[in-house]
């Protein structure tokens, strides 16, 4: 469980994964790396017509980076490396052929926040708050931002990255267009999503595949992108400030 624990589970058409980790449902290296497989292996699958990703437990739907592996970074190419990670898992994102609905049954932080922005439809509960912390230690939301502002807009991810010790909650989320539907339960929001992830699965696939293009369309040079952005943070993960930051979090 130290590297998290990711399973996929497919029915009617229908594939779930699911990802957890002990601290928050948050990703080391090695779990976004599953995460990316998992997508791919899954957007080639004729069998598979819709996809729901969600996390483990009742509380955080993803706490974003792994602190404990931000701690170890040592160099440039380390850096880069682990931003890359998330780069991945969003291109998997945009690229997987089938439509991807987000499940978020709890708070999201950070990259948690850029998963769901990279869902097609997203899903979530009034416990659903959200946030980008990540200039309270130096560094940004640069991997994650193309999604967002793609999601909701520049003056919306604005407000985000700069009020970064801020909650936003999940009606405001809604509002930006992050969320599609906000529900007061868990049990009320995993009842709407079997019923619509079942409408889904029985539409014509192919339909569903032109679609997910017209909803990506524009994104193509996201690989040269988000690859440009893992460079930026992982420059900054090596500052002084970074460093000291992510020391006075661990103690």
């Amino acid at each position: 469980m130290s590297n998290g624990s990711l399973y996929t589970h497919i029915q009617n058409k229908i594939a779930t994964i699911e990802f957890g980790h002990p601290a928050s449902n948050s990703f080391p290296s090695e779990l976004l790396s599953r995460l990316t497989a998992s997508l791919n292996e899954l957007s080639a699958n004729k069998d598979v017509h819709v996809i729901i990703l969600k996390s483990e437990g009742e509380k955080a739907f993803c706490a974003g980076a792994s602190f404990d592996e931000l701690v170890t970074i040592l160099n440039f190419e380390e850096g880069k490396q682990f931003f890359l990670g998330f780069a991945n898992v969003i291109n998997a994102m945009r690229n997987c052929s089938k439509l991807i609905i987000g499940r978020v049954q709890g708070k999201a932080v950070g990259g948690g926040v850029g998963l769901a922005a990279a869902c097609d439809y997203c899903f979530a509960v009034e416990q659903a708050s959200i946030k980008l912390s990540e200039l309270t230690i130096g560094i940004g939301p640069f991997v994650i931002e193309p999604a967002l502002t793609r999601k909701i807009g520049v003056a919306a991810f604005s407000e985000l990255t700069f009020d970064a010790t801020s909650w936003q909650n999940a009606y405001w989320a809604k509002g930006k267009g992050l969320y599609a539907k906000v529900f007061e339960s868990i049990k009320e929001m995993d009842a709407a999503i079997e019923i619509f992830a079942s409408k889904l699965s029985s539409y014509n696939p192919e339909a569903l595949v032109e679609m997910k293009k017209v909803l990506w369309n524009g994104t193509e040079n996201w690989t040269v992108l988000l690859d440009e952005k893992a460079e930026i943070s992982g420059k900054l993960v090596l500052s002084d400030f970074t460093k000291k930051a992510l020391h006075k979090f661990k103690k």
